[in-house]
């Protein structure tokens, strides 16, 4: 497998992505789509209605790898016993478009540098809040996706009580599959065995 100009190995061509499959098949990205079908999808870089104000995605889309995908399948099944549901925002994100990001945002915060690469990459990070799953309609959380003010830690406390509780109960249901929070953005959820995976810039398409 090839380094990048910053010398990070990259998985950036479908042959080889496959190879990895034929290896093992917990290398494969998985439709969330398909293997949670009542999963609610607002894939926000597919529209304008993210950081950059355009869209980074040319069409909407959720996969990750098959490990992180079936406990994310396992959320949703623990979430329904409470009426709930998960909403993902994002899953897997090309290596390409996180270095779109960083060069307009130029903050490490935010986005992933192209020197390290993101989790999301990987195919192993995913961005999620929740839905009622009766009417699909989404819970109060602190603030809405990317909102990145002082409330998306997932520390805040000057919060209605209701949505601290909301708060609260997604954070326990990822954690207990193995999921943990990343601080400063209360959605966004890395697996636990992300440094077994390699980066991918694989658009979409190549994953059908």
């Amino acid at each position: 497998m090839a380094a990048n100009e910053f010398g990070l190995p990259l998985v950036s061509s479908p042959e080889h992505y496959q190879q990895r499959i034929a290896q093992s098949q917990e290398q494969e990205l998985v439709d969330l789509r398909e293997l949670i079908p009542d999963l609610v999808l607002d894939i926000r870089y597919a529209t304008s209605r993210n950081l950059l104000g355009v869209a980074l995605y040319p069409t909407a889309g959720a996969y990750l790898r098959r490990p992180v995908a079936e406990a994310l399948a396992r959320v949703q099944t623990v979430l329904a016993q409470r009426g709930l549901g998960l909403c993902v925002y994002d899953a897997y994100r090309p290596y390409s478009v996180s270095v779109r990001l960083y060069e307009q945002l130029q903050d490490e915060n935010v986005a992933a540098p192209p020197w390290r690469g993101s989790r999301h990459n990987r195919g192993c990070s995913v961005d999620v809040g929740l839905v009622e799953q009766a009417t699909g309609r989404h819970v109060p959380l602190p603030t809405d996706f990317d909102e990145l003010t002082p409330a998306a830690h997932i520390r805040f406390e000057n919060l209605p009580n209701h949505i601290l509780l909301n708060r609260t109960v997604l954070l326990a249901a990822m954690q207990a599959q193995g999921f943990v929070n990343y601080p400063n953005e209360w959605w966004h959820f890395d697996h636990y065995r992300w440094a077994e995976f390699d980066l991918l810039d694989l658009p979409f398409a190549a994953l059908r």
